[in-house]
C-alpha cells in the first residue's frame, strides 16, 4: 500500500486532484514505491483519502500525461521505472560550498542584511534611522493612495524608469523651495530608497580596482555598495567639521561619498572652504561627488545649510534625497539629481534593475507634495523630534553628567554618545548589557572603516536615535543605561 501520510494529511479538507498528483510525484521521486512499482487502485486510494474516485482518476490521468505512470487495462497503475528514485539523503555541506559564485557575489557574501531582532522586545530602542509609527500621516497618505489607485485603474502600463514626470516635477519644486537646488525634471531619477541610488552610482561610475573616497566613520551600507563592485575604499577621517579635505591632495579616486550637511554619524557641517576644496579635487580628477542629504529636514540649533550641489557647476555632484527620514523607510522612495550628461545612462540602468518604482506610491507622494501636505507633515515631525531631542539631551545630562560627551546634536535624528571613562574595547559588552536591561544601544565601531585605528577616540561610543520613541521611553531608557554604571 502507498505510504499516504503526506496525501492523507488532507483527508476531508477539500483535497483536489492536483494535490494528490503532486504528493504522489514526491513519493515516486523519493523512492517510496517497491520493486513492483504498483500504485493503489483508484477505488482504494479514494476510500483511504476520503475523496471521490473521480478525483483520484483525474490525479492518475495527470501523472499519466506527465509520464510518471503507465496504465494497462484491468491492472493497477504502475510507476515508470525511470521515475522511481531512492530515499533522499541529506545534501553534504561541501556541496553547498562548491557553488560557483561571481566575483561580485564573493564580495557581498560577508554583508549581513539588516533585519529586525528576534530577541525579547525592548522597552526603549535607541536605533537610529527608525521613525515613530504615530508620526506617519495616515489620513493624508490614504487619501493620496486611493486617488492614485483610481487614476491607475484606467492604465496598467509600465512607467518611466526615471520616475513619473509628475513626481519629478513635484520633487523639482520641493528641492527649490526647501534646498535652493535648481535642476530640470530630466535630471531627477526616482529610486527605491537611497540605497538603490548608491548601487546605481557604484555600478555606473566605478570599475574593479578603482578607488572611492568615504568619510571615516560613515554609513557602512553605502560604503559596502561601492566596495561590492570591486572598488577600494580610501577612508578619509571626519572631524567636528566633516570630511578632512586637506587629506585628498594625493588621492586619485573616481568617486567620493559624503554627507556634508550633517556628517553621519558625527554631525559635523562641512564649511564652505572645505566644500570648495572638495569640488576642486573632483574637477581636477574628473571624479564625481555623491552628496547624501539624508536628513536635511531636521535642523534645530542651526540654520538650514545649502547643499554642496548649489556650489557645483552641474557636472560633478550627484545629489541624493529620500523620504525615509520624513515619511517611512518602508516606502522605499528616494531620488537622485544627476548631471545632465548622466541622466540617460542612469535611466537605462534603473530600467534594467527594476523597471521603475511603484507607480501608485509615486503618484501618492506627488499628490502630497503638490497640495502642500508633505511640507506640513515635515514641519510637524520636526517639532516632535525637537521635543524628543531635548528630552534625550536633558536625560543624558542628568543621568551621566560629566561621564559622557554628546556630539552631533544640532540636527538630524540621532546623537553620538561618548563615554569619557570607558575604553572602546568595552563597547560590545555594554551593548549586550543594555539589551539585557531592555534597552537597544548601538556601538559606533562598525561605522568606522577597518579597525578605525588612529581615527576614532579610544573610548566607547554609541549612536543613539530618538525618532521612534516617545519622551517617556527616552527618559526610562537613559535611566536604565545610567543604572548599568556607564
Amino acid at each position: 500500500m502507498v505510504q499516504s501520510s503526506r496525501v492523507g494529511a488532507h483527508r476531508r479538507s477539500g483535497i483536489g486532484a492536483r494535490q494528490i498528483a503532486d504528493a504522489l510525484k514526491d513519493q515516486l521521486l523519493a523512492g517510496v514505491f517497491g520493486s513492483d512499482r504498483r500504485l493503489p487502485s483508484s477505488r482504494a486510494l479514494a476510500q483511504e483519502l476520503g475523496v471521490s474516485r473521480t478525483t483520484v482518476t483525474a490525479a492518475y490521468d495527470q501523472l499519466l500525461a506527465e509520464g510518471f505512470i503507465e496504465v494497462r487495462q484491468g491492472s493497477r497503475p504502475r510507476a515508470v521505472a525511470a521515475m522511481i528514485g531512492s530515499p533522499a539523503a541529506p545534501i553534504p555541506a561541501q556541496a553547498h560550498a562548491a557553488a560557483r559564485l561571481s566575483a561580485y557575489a564573493l564580495r557581498v557574501k560577508g554583508h549581513e542584511p539588516e533585519a529586525k531582532s528576534d530577541h525579547a522586545p525592548l522597552f526603549a530602542d535607541f536605533r537610529h534611522g527608525v521613525l515613530s509609527a504615530t508620526d506617519f500621516p495616515v489620513t493624508a497618505w490614504k487619501r493620496a493612495m486611493n486617488a492614485a489607485i483610481d487614476r491607475r485603474a484606467a492604465s496598467l502600463d509600465y512607467g518611466s524608469p526615471s520616475g513619473s514626470l509628475r513626481l519629478r516635477k513635484a520633487i523639482q519644486g520641493y528641492l527649490w523651495r526647501a534646498r535652493t537646488i535648481r535642476c530640470d525634471p530630466e535630471q531627477i531619477i526616482v529610486v527605491a530608497g537611497a540605497q538603490q541610488g548608491f548601487d546605481l552610482c557604484a555600478r555606473l561610475l566605478l570599475d574593479p580596482g578603482d578607488q572611492f573616497v568615504a568619510e571615516d566613520p560613515c554609513y557602512p551600507t553605502a560604503r559596502s555598495a561601492f566596495a561590492a563592485v570591486g572598488a577600494d575604499c580610501v577612508a578619509i577621517p571626519a572631524d567636528a567639521s566633516g570630511l578632512e579635505t586637506r587629506r585628498l591632495s594625493d588621492v586619485e579616486a573616481r568617486l567620493a561619498y559624503v554627507t556634508p550637511s550633517h556628517q553621519f554619524p558625527l554631525g559635523g557641517v562641512l564649511p564652505v572652504s572645505r566644500r570648495q576644496e572638495l569640488l576642486r579635487w573632483a574637477r581636477d580628477r574628473q571624479a564625481y561627488v555623491i552628496e547624501d542629504d539624508y536628513d536635511s529636514e531636521y535642523r534645530y540649533d542651526i540654520h538650514p545649510v545649502p547643499p554642496l550641489h548649489t556650489l557645483d557647476d552641474g557636472e560633478r555632484v550627484i545629489y541624493g534625497g529620500t523620504v525615509s527620514k520624513t515619511l517611512s523607510p518602508g516606502l522605499r522612495l528616494g531620488y537622485l539629481v544627476v548631471p545632465p550628461g548622466l541622466a540617460r545612462v542612469f535611466a537605462a540602468a534603473k530600467d534594467l534593475s527594476d523597471r521603475h518604482a511603484s507607480l501608485n506610491e509615486q503618484a501618492a507622494l506627488a499628490s502630497l507634495i503638490e497640495d502642500g501636505g508633505y511640507e506640513r507633515h515635515v514641519r510637524r515631525v520636526r517639532r516632535l523630534n525637537h521635543e524628543r531631542r531635548a528630552t534625550l539631551l536633558n536625560a543624558l545630562d542628568y543621568g551621566l553628567g560629566d561621564r559622557a560627551t554628546v556630539e552631533g546634536a544640532d540636527a538630524g535624528l540621532h546623537v553620538v554618545l561618548w563615554l569619557n571613562e570607558v575604553p572602546r574595547d568595552r563597547e560590545a559588552a555594554l551593548v549586550l548589557a543594555a539589551r539585557a536591561a531592555g534597552v537597544g544601544l548601538y556601538g559606533i565601531g562598525p561605522l568606522y572603516h577597518g579597525s578605525g585605528e588612529g581615527v576614532r577616540p579610544d573610548r566607547a561610543g554609541f549612536v543613539m536615535g530618538y525618532a521612534s520613541l516617545d519622551t517617556r521611553r527616552i527618559e526610562r531608557g537613559v535611566h536604565a543605561l545610567a543604572g548599568l554604571g556607564l
